[in-house]
Formats: C-alpha cells, structure tokens, sequence
C-alpha cells in the first residue's frame, strides 16, 4: 500500500513535534487530559527507554498506552514482537499508519487494567525468550497499572516505564527517607528497582505539569524475605504508614489490637528487635516480614 509523504515521514519518525503534530491534526484528535495523553518528541530519551528494556529479536514488548506509536516504532525495531494496547479508539487509526512499516507490531483495542493479560502474552509472545512492558505511562493511573502488573505475577523480566518523577521515587526509596512507603515496598517486593534517566516535562505535547523519570522493574523470580501469607504482609506494611507522623506502635495498635490487648504490642515488638517508638519509614522490608510472622502467630 502506497503511503503519503507526511504517512512516510511519521512512520519513520514519529517523535518529533512537527511530525507529532500534524498526525494529530491530520486525524482530527483533540487530546484528553482524562487520558493522561502526553506524547514524547525526543529521540533520545526513546532510546533510554528502550536500551533499558534490553530487547532482542528473539524477545517480546507489551506497551500500555502507545498513543501515537513513537515508542512504539522503536520497540518494533528493537524486538521481536511487540503488543501495545491503548484504550483509545480514535488512536486506531494514527497507529495503524505510524505501525504499518512493522508486520510484527499488533495493536489491541482495550483498558489495559481489565484485560485477561496472561491469555495475551500466551497469545502473542509464545515461543519469545523473554518478555518486558515498556510503557509512557499516564500519571493518574500509574500505580494501578503496575501493581497489577506484579501482583498477577506475569511472566515479565522488565518493567520499564517512564512516569511521574516522584512516583519513581517513592518505588525505588530505600529505608529512612520521606519517600519510602508502602508502594516501596510493594514495588521492590516483586522487582529491584532502579531509576534510568530523569525526564523533563519539556519534551511532552502537550507538556505535563511535572518531571518525569524512567524507572527499571527488574522482576524477581522470588522475593528478597520470605512471608508465609502475602496479603496479611502487605496489610501489615500498610496499616504501619496509615499516619507517617505516628510510631509504628501507634498504626499498629490502632489497626490490630484492642484498648485491652494494646500492651501485647510493646512486648512483641521488642521481641523481635524493633523499638516501638520507630516509624514506619524507618523499618527494612526484612523486618516487615519478622513483624508480619510475629503478628500471624498471635492469632
């Protein structure tokens, strides 16, 4: 199929704002602040994004949310197969243009978070050595989208996502600072996080209100502390960042124990080697999991 110059042009070079703009305008497409739409222009950080993800020919990309087919004109170059779902319908026809050099690149219609993601991948990366979802993530939906991710416990070796800077912050906080919570630990429960590459909201159409970072999940094949219950763990982990100001005894008390039973914390946690007046910020995920175990026991 013969293709237009502007076609051709943005097929080979999506990222750029001329290029940006004019599919948006040939098409008609008034972006959606409801959507989170923010379309990369800058080639450079597609390609932190993708060199991250380490691709290969014999390996396969899940994008969420493509947009306009920037990145995801780089995944196809870069892997084997590429799957990229967006949820909106008049982006159809700007990714069946930008797409259409890449036989190997499928576009799914659909919201990402109500989607059967284990039938896809077995549909569309069987036989792959290895799998990633590499995503520009919208901002309001970010921590959804990755922890059911996770907590599906999809076959993945990557995780590699470009979302709000202080998002990425708080997944790869390590103990101690006013970052770490329980998305910290959530997140590097399942995966090593590391942040890639801090992105400045200059180089969006139209440009978002803050700064960006690209962050790599690394999936673990087990997690780093054993637990014997994985949602009692994490109830746990949250109920101690309820109140951050509050000690661990306090969150712990308010959400486990009678006015009568309250007692019994102070000595449990001592004994196993917490201070009750610490907060939640301050506790490693190895000793979430000692005082998971500790809690599980009691009962």
């Amino acid at each position: 199929m013969n293709m237009n110059p502007l076609s051709k042009a943005a097929s080979e070079d999506v990222a750029t704002p001329k290029n940006t703009k004019n599919l948006i305008q040939k098409h008609g497409i008034v972006l959606k602040k409801s959507l989170g739409q923010n379309f990369l222009i800058d080639q450079n950080t597609l390609h932190k994004i993708v060199g991250a993800a380490e691709l290969s020919g014999d390996k396969g990309a899940l994008e969420i949310g493509p947009g306009i087919g920037a990145l995801t004109q780089q995944l196809a170059k870069a892997a084997g197969r590429v799957l990229a779902v967006e949820i909106d319908q008049r982006l159809l026809p700007i990714l069946a243009e930008t797409l259409e050099p890449y036989p190997h690149a499928t576009v799914v219609h659909g919201d990402v978070l109500k989607l059967d993601l284990p039938a896809l991948i077995r549909q569309h990366f069987d036989g792959m050595a290895g799998v990633s979802v590499v995503a520009n993530l919208p901002y309001y939906i970010t921590t959804p989208i990755i922890m059911k991710l996770l907590e599906e416990k999809l076959p993945l070796e990557n995780i590699v996502v470009m979302i709000q800077k202080e998002v990425a912050d708080r997944m790869a906080a390590r103990p101690g600072g006013k970052e770490y919570g329980s998305l910290s630990i959530a997140v590097q429960f399942y995966c090593e996080a590391e942040l890639v590459a801090i992105v400045p909201r200059t180089v969006f159409v139209p440009q978002p209100n803050v700064d960006s970072a690209v962050i790599r999940l690394r999936v673990r094949k087990e997690p780093p502390v054993h637990v014997q219950d994985e949602d009692f763990f994490f109830e746990v982990v949250q109920a101690s960042f309820v109140q951050r100001r509050k000690t661990i005894y306090n969150n712990l008390a308010a959400r486990f124990f009678t006015k009568e039973t309250k007692p019994e914390l102070e000595a449990l946690l001592h004994s196993i080697g917490i201070d009750p007046i610490r907060r939640g910020e301050t506790l490693s995920m190895e000793e979430y999991a000692r005082l998971a175990a500790a809690l599980s026991a009691r009962n």
